[in-house]
This record gives structure tokens, sequence and C-alpha cells, in this order.
């Protein structure tokens, strides 16, 4: 078998058993709480009582794999270049707040007006993302540390900018302090089409499907090409797993810090976009939040590849989308967090485990084929 499928296989295999023991540890946990594993496993695949139900949760779920598909994204670049950047957190904040003011500020063309709104989203978490990569290459700080720094300041600042300078003229009755309505134009049009090709009824909540998903796919392929396909992807992985070898060969690595934190943070940039563009027009004061974290168990759970983070922020949306549920059955919604939680935990040893098991099936291979090619020498 060769070695890139062996690896694979027992990649699939290693992630299988993690969610089987995170399904297994979490049964304990329902248990103790007084609740039924079953009844959690049936509340799971609940996706409503009616057509329109099933419709709506089944959007519900893919407009929820959305952001958390980008946010995975925007962290695997950075953990490409053996960078943590926890600030996606608050670039994804701080670019959602201007992009969404920036947009509700002209009309135009609906092609011109949705570009330049994530032209705008993703030029702010650029430069919200190159101040921790100039600190990092210019005095040697932590992006860990100034990361986590910037995303309170990120955070500060949005609710700051959202009370005063960017607030919106609040309708009479109104509760939640909004940016001001993005027109027409710069509302990304719905996929609800699609739900009739398969003979469903088109969903009636949030938006409905939001079509934004489809830049979300385009994004995983451009960056799927940027990092396997080209020498700029390339030097990125180089220069994480060996600045000085890199530097050797004619790469500068500080310039490659700040080109992976900009381009991550460019990326993280976009993850409000699909909300704001798709369901609510604006930037409000109930906006999600806690996206930019649970990027990062998506990225560790997906391998930092584009295809396996496309399957882990399918599973998160899948286990977010059934708290509802688990609380109509009496069961606290804090189980999808410990699931979560267990899955990334064990997949991340089982990953460990694969790669050594991996290793050893290689060196193996490796002394087998050399014990092959060696002369054997011939007593005279």
């Amino acid at each position: 078998m060769p070695a890139g499928l062996n690896r694979a296989l027992l990649t699939v295999a290693g992630a299988a058993v993690a969610v089987v023991l995170a399904i297994a540890i979490c049964s304990v946990a329902i248990v103790v709480a007084g609740g039924s594993p079953f009844d959690a496993l049936a509340a799971f695949f609940d996706f409503g009582n009616s057509a329109r139900a099933e419709s709506n949760s089944v959007a519900t779920f893919l407009n929820r794999a959305v952001p958390l598909f980008i946010a995975g994204l925007a962290v695997a670049v950075g953990f490409r270049m053996n960078l943590f950047n926890i600030g996606v957190e608050g670039q994804y904040r701080i670019a959602a707040i201007c992009a969404a003011f920036v947009g509700s500020t002209f009309t135009a063309p609906a092609p011109i007006q949705i570009g330049i709104i994530i032209l705008v989203a993703a030029a702010v978490g650029g430069l919200y993302a190159l101040i921790p990569a100039v600190m990092k290459v210019t005095r040697g700080v932590n992006e860990v540390i100034s990361t986590i720094m910037l995303n309170y300041i990120a955070i500060a600042l949005s609710a700051y900018l959202l009370r005063e300078p960017f607030a919106g003229e609040r309708a009479e009755g109104q509760l939640n302090t909004t940016t001001p309505p993005l027109p027409e134009s710069g509302m990304f049009p719905d996929l609800n089409f699609v739900f009739e090709w398969f003979g469903m009824l088109p969903p009636t909540r949030n938006g409905g499907l939001w079509g934004f998903l489809l830049v979300a796919v385009a994004l995983g392929v451009v960056i799927w090409v940027v990092l396997e396909r080209t020498r700029f992807g390339f030097t990125i992985k180089a220069s994480g797993l060996n600045s000085p070898a890199a530097l050797a060969s004619g790469v500068n690595p500080k310039k490659m810090i700040i080109a992976a934190m900009v381009l991550s943070g460019a990326i993280a940039g976009l993850i409000g976009l699909p909300e704001i563009l798709g369901d609510r027009g604006a930037y409000t004061n109930n906006f999600t939040a806690g996206l930019g974290f649970l990027g990062i168990a998506v990225a560790l759970l997906g391998r930092n590849k584009p295809v396996g983070i496309a399957f882990a922020a399918l599973l998160f949306a899948f286990l977010d989308r059934a708290q509802g549920a688990l609380q109509f059955a009496d069961i606290p919604a804090s189980v999808v967090t410990i699931i979560q939680g267990a899955i990334v935990l064990l997949v991340v040893v089982a990953n460990e485990v694969t790669n050594r098991v991996a290793l050893r099936i290689e060196e193996r291979r490796a002394a087998q084929q050399l014990g092959r090619n060696t002369p054997v020498e011939v007593a005279a």
C-alpha cells in the first residue's frame, strides 16, 4: 500500500475512534446529569416535525457551518507558519462592524456593493492582524500574548463604535443597537432554490440558506491552491518548520510571518459577513461571538487542511444546531460543549498516535527496502 494512502487511512481511523470515544465519554456525562444518552442521540437527529421545520433546521445547520469553516481557514493559515493566531476573534469583530458601516454609507449595484463590503472586511482584518505580526518580527513579542490582548481591545472598540460613531437610528421600541441598515443591494442573495431541487420547502427563518456559502467554498479552494500548489504556500510551511533553514535558502522568515498573519487576518475579516449580508443587514449588539475561538478547534480537528476543516465545521455545526432539541429533551445544552471539547482533545491525541504509527511503518518499509537493495557478500 502506498505510504500516502496508508497515512490517510490511519488518520481517518484515528479520527473515527476519537469521535466514538468522545460520544462514550459524553454519554457518561449525560447519565450523571440525569438524562438518557438515547434521548440525546434522538435530539441530535431531530430536525423538526414538519416539512418547513426540517428545511429551517437544515438551513440553520449549513449557515452555522459557513462562518466556522472560514474561521478554521483563518487559524489554519497561521498554524502553517507555526503561528498561533488567537486574535481571529477580535479580527472578525472589528472587521465586521467596519464593513457593515462602510456598506451602509453608499448605494451601488449589488456586485459592486457586496464586493466593496468584502474588501473592506478583509482589509480591516488583515491590518488588525498586522499589529501582532510587526510586534513579533521587530520586538519578539509572542503572538499568543499580543493577539489575546488585541482581542479585548477589538471587542471594546467594537462596542464603542456601535454605541457612538457607527450607531444607526433606533426605531421606536427597538432595544438592539445597530449600525445603519445596508441597502437592498448589499444583501447577498439566498440559496433557498436549492431546497426546491430536493423537493423540500424553502426555509423561512434567519434569511434562509445564506448565499455566502458559495463564497466560503470558493475561498476554501483558493486557500488550498495557495497553500498546497504555490511557492508562497511552500515557503510558509518551510519557514514555519525551520526558519534558519528557510533563511539559508533565501527565504526571509520575518516577511513570511507578516504575510501569513495578514493573510490569516484577512480571511478572519470575512467570518462575520455571512450573518450580516445574509440575515441581519447590519452589525448589532447581539452579533454572534466566539466564532474565532471555535475556529481554533475546527482547524485542529481538520488538521489545517481545507477539506478536513470543512468536515470539522459541519460536525460542529451539527452539534450546535441540536442545542434547542436537547433542552426540549431535558438534557443540558452544555453537553454539546462537552462533546466538542472531547472530540478535539481526543482527535489531537489520535493524530499524535497515528503519526507515530505511520512513522514506524515507513521506517520499517525503508529498512526492508534498504535490505533488498544491499548487495549480498558471497564468501570466497
